[in-house]
């Protein structure tokens, strides 16, 4: 289900209501601090690296998508979660959470471009034309930045689901199984983390969901990895050009970007990670290093108020930071908290079972590897 889907068919559409625009950031943060007082263990909020400062703050964990979802997991005194990231991360959650665990985002908007960008519909056209090509010589993987149905579809047909901290490990054992790879939905991170292993460009295709067709060079029986045509929209801005200026006007930084960069950003920084590594490739760096870093806004923002000591830019200064993501803000996070605190199921994130058990597959595999 892709965010506008997501968006008609919940009971939780409703809009912020007008009187939290009025509110003070005083007022709402005294809410907020309040509610979490008053529920106590009952009520968890994982925060994910991307949010605003203004939500981060209240956050009983941060990380990324699939920590906080396993964290929530974990946390069996919390019957309400309160996730403040995107709908994927939410669904996530839910999945490896118990029954009596809810999970709600703040605002159902809060989506993924990346995810939206291969729904269940076209996933399945995909597959039939491929095996139909290749025959059964493929195994599908999807990076954790997906929907629920593509994780359960990957699941139901033998595949996992990846990070971009582990997507070379999940790659590698991936052709342990299948001769061919059919990576969704990030073209990026597939291309990206498929040169680690050597294999080549001219052994990569790409699948166009919209046109429904094969975009590759040379012989299609030398097809090794199936590129699905997806992307961030945030990451793919970090550009060659922007590393070029960099290299004449600062030639003495050091350059770091996430493997959600186009290939040929990459290929010339200086290094390339996970947000898990980007972290801690800064905090070890020694005092007086200088980094420009590839990623989203507010984490970079983040990393440059706890590093002082540290000359740290954004690769890109003119990006802005991650919209979807930064639609959970103060205001919705503390109507969220008084809904679910007046026990209304508003903004409640809920997996059908039938999708839950076959992503769990996809998701399994991948931990069960970790």
């Amino acid at each position: 289900m892709n965010i506008l889907e997501m968006m008609r068919n919940s009971t939780a559409g409703a809009v912020l209501p007008e009187e939290y625009k009025q509110f003070s950031v005083q007022e709402m943060e005294e809410r907020v601090m309040e509610i979490k007082a008053r529920l106590g263990k009952r009520l968890f909020i994982p925060g994910h690296h991307y949010q605003k400062d203004e939500v981060i703050k209240f956050a009983d964990a941060t990380g990324d998508s699939l920590k906080l979802a396993q964290i929530s997991a974990e946390n069996k005194d919390a019957e309400f979660i309160a996730f403040c990231g995107v709908h994927f991360m939410a669904e996530t959650a839910d999945i490896l959470t118990t029954e009596s665990q809810k999970v709600f985002l703040p605002d159902m908007r809060a989506g993924c471009s990346m995810a939206d960008m291969a729904d269940i519909n076209q996933t399945e056209k995909c597959w039939s034309h491929l095996q139909e090509t290749f025959g059964d010589t493929i195994l599908p993987l999807t990076y954790v930045n997906s929907t629920a149905a593509i994780k359960a579809f990957v699941g139901k047909n033998g595949g996992a689901t990846v990070t971009s901290s582990n997507a070379k490990r999940m790659l590698q054992w991936a052709f342990t199984q299948k001769e061919r790879i059919l990576f969704l939905p990030d073209q990026h991170l597939g291309r990206n983390t498929a040169i680690t292993l050597g294999i080549p460009l001219d052994k990569m295709a790409v699948w166009d969901p919209i046109n429904n067709d094969l975009q590759f060079e040379g012989r299609v029986e030398d097809v090794k990895i199936i590129l699905w045509k997806g992307h961030c929209s945030v990451h793919e801005n970090f550009t060659p050009a922007n590393i070029e200026h960099l290299r004449k006007s600062k030639p003495d930084m050091n350059i770091i970007v996430h493997p959600e960069c186009p290939y040929e950003t990459v290929v010339l920084a200086d290094y390339a990670g996970s947000t898990a590594y980007i972290i801690d490739m800064i905090e070890k760096a020694p005092a007086g290093s200088k980094w420009a870093i590839g990623t989203e806004m507010n984490l970079v923002q983040r990393i440059i108020a706890q590093h002082p000591d540290k000359e740290i830019i954004s690769l890109n200064p003119h990006l802005c930071a991650c919209l979807t993501m930064n639609r959970i803000d103060l205001p919705h996070l503390t109507w969220s908290l008084e809904m679910i605190e007046k026990g209304e199921n508003t903004q409640i994130i809920k997996v059908p079972e039938e999708i839950a058990k076959d992503a769990v597959l996809a998701l399994n595999r991948m931990l069960e590897r970790a």
